[in-house]
């Protein structure tokens, strides 16, 4: 039996790893790998997928970085079932479309630059007719119920408690007299979530691929997490300025709405402050929610019960239309605005921001986590200025990064969900972390259970037989470039001296050409400002 990690090997996107066993070659997730253009080249390599080999897909739950890449498998040649929950196939029906339509505006932006360059138009990495071909290929499948996709393999989805539908898997595999257990851990959730139920354990296994988002620390318990979204909305609510949330459509920005409602009935949220849901797939996707009460936990299903509605308030304005949300930037005085995406990379937040980040009585609260390479992670890691629009702004806001609404287990959670299966002949692979996680916590779990723990790399592939050793093969590092600083910088200097040579010739120039040179170098400087104030 093979596995080969093909995202979310220290990194936090693109989470796919595909099996060959018993003649079978399948997947578990095929998400979008998001952050610095070296990681998104990824994304237009389907050779190393070779979709059309691949039998079936097992899909953890709906974020894209899980399963962005699904139309584009369709349309490279997969021809098999996509197995999932129901929650999950309803969110994915409406994310896969809204992430197609990004990607024909992105490559549409991207053409018109080209066109003024004299270069070629640019193809959309794949189009809303490639996402809507995904649904014939859905296969529903419910919690604790095993079905056998191929033979001698047989799977069983349970409650990983991260967002609506989400799941994490028990994979079973029998052939030539020997049996393994994997599983696969997809996202997991932690205890006492607003909206979804606790992470259910799981059987004893040979083999465990767990996330580690958040393998070097623990959250802060709800309460916290929520007075510190209340101080944020009195900070900004006493200097008259907004409130701006960037939130994942799906899960977080439920849970955020959820906390709004309580901070209201609490009395810290200020009655004559407005709410604005400005995301249609956030809108969208609540209205899903609804759909699918039976998968809330307990305490949420008896609110329900009760005639009160978690997701809904008077002083709520969902805006769809793209002149509501820039109507949003017109209000006077202070609102809270949720938008997406929740890493700042894409969507109606950016304008947001635009308008707000520069403004010293506003807040951003960041509710989720900021991958690397992110403007959301540049925020959070204190840059002074954040690029928008190909401009500079300065960050004046007040920033909170309130870890308690993370849908992701914290270090301790992880461990203790560990525990309850864990023997010393299990083997562990850490995914879905950046290295820095992921060491903290290889060492707890080699300390703690004293198992074999290992961090794979981005195309390693590992042959796994019950009772052996593991063998690992070292793909080669593709679009993992080294970056050759001293020839970089080098020439940098060489290219200023260059200028410095070139001074007089310049001066020569009539003054509208001398602006023009001096704007574009101006332009170089601020770069290279805004570069030295990251570091």
């Amino acid at each position: 039996m093979k596995v080969q990690f093909l995202g979310a090997a220290r990194t936090v996107t693109g989470s796919c790893y595909i099996i060959e066993a018993n003649g079978v070659r399948f997947a578990v997730d095929c998400g979008m790998h998001q952050g610095n253009n070296e990681i998104e080249k990824r994304n237009y390599d389907t050779s190393v997928y070779h979709p059309a080999e691949l039998s079936f897909f097992l899909v953890t739950h709906a974020h894209i970085d899980h399963t962005g890449l699904l139309p584009k498998m369709v349309r490279d040649g997969f021809s098999g079932s996509i197995y999932c929950t129901e929650p999950t196939r309803d969110l994915l029906e409406i994310m896969l479309q809204d992430s197609a339509n990004i990607q024909e505006m992105e490559a549409e932006w991207q053409t018109r630059k080209q066109k003024r360059k004299g270069k070629k138009p640019v193809d959309p990495l794949y189009t809303q007719a490639d996402a809507a071909r995904v649904s014939r290929f859905f296969q529903h499948v419910e919690y604790n119920t095993p079905f056998s996709p191929a033979e001698g393999i047989t799977v069983t989805y349970k409650d990983a408690g991260h967002i609506l539908g989400s799941a994490f898997m028990e994979i079973e595999i029998s052939g030539n007299g020997q049996f393994s257990r994997l599983i696969f851990s997809g996202d997991l959730g932690k205890p006492n979530s607003l909206i979804v139920r606790d992470p259910e354990s799981a059987a004893a296994a040979d083999y465990l691929f767990v996330e580690s988002t958040y393998g070097d620390r623990n959250h802060k318990d709800e309460s916290n997490s929520r007075q510190e979204f209340a101080d944020a909305i009195a900070y900004s609510y006493a200097a008259g300025e907004k409130v701006i949330v960037p939130a994942f459509a799906v899960e977080r920005t439920q849970e955020v709405l959820y906390t709004l409602f309580l901070l209201q009935k609490e009395g810290k949220l200020p009655i004559d402050m407005p709410i604005f849901l400005d995301s249609p797939l956030a809108i969208r996707a609540t209205e899903i929610f609804r759909k699918h009460p039976k998968f809330f936990d307990d305490d949420l299903q008896k609110l329900l019960m009760s005639g009160e509605d978690p997701l809904s308030m008077p002083n709520l304005h969902l805006t769809t239309k793209t002149q509501e949300s820039q109507a949003i930037n017109n209000h006077q005085g202070p609102a809270v605005i949720i938008s997406a995406s929740g890493m700042c990379n894409a969507g109606r937040i950016k304008h947001h921001l635009r308008h707000n980040i520069w403004r010293s009585g506003a807040s951003i609260v960041f509710v989720g986590y900021q991958g690397v390479g992110t403007p959301g992670r540049r925020i959070v890691d204190g840059a002074q200025t954040i690029r928008l629009f190909g401009e500079d702004i300065a960050v004046q806001a007040k920033v909170f990064t309130i870890g308690g609404f993370s849908g992701h287990a914290g270090q301790q959670q992880i461990v203790d969900w560990i525990g309850k299966f864990a023997t010393e002949d299990l083997k562990v692979f850490l995914v879905h972390g950046e290295e820095k996680a992921q060491s903290a916590l290889k060492r707890l779990l080699a300390e703690r259970f004293k198992v074999d723990v290992r961090i794979p790399g981005y195309l390693e592939e590992i042959e796994l037989a019950p009772g052996q050793a593991v063998v690992t093969t070292e793909q080669p590092k593709r679009y993992q470039a080294q970056v050759n600083w001293d020839f970089l910088l080098t020439e940098t200097e060489a290219r200023i001296a260059q200028l410095q040579a070139h001074k007089q010739d310049i001066e020569k120039r009539d003054w509208a050409h001398q602006i023009e040179i001096r704007d574009r170098l101006l332009e170089l400087n601020n770069e290279m400002l805004s570069i030295l104030s990251e570091l």
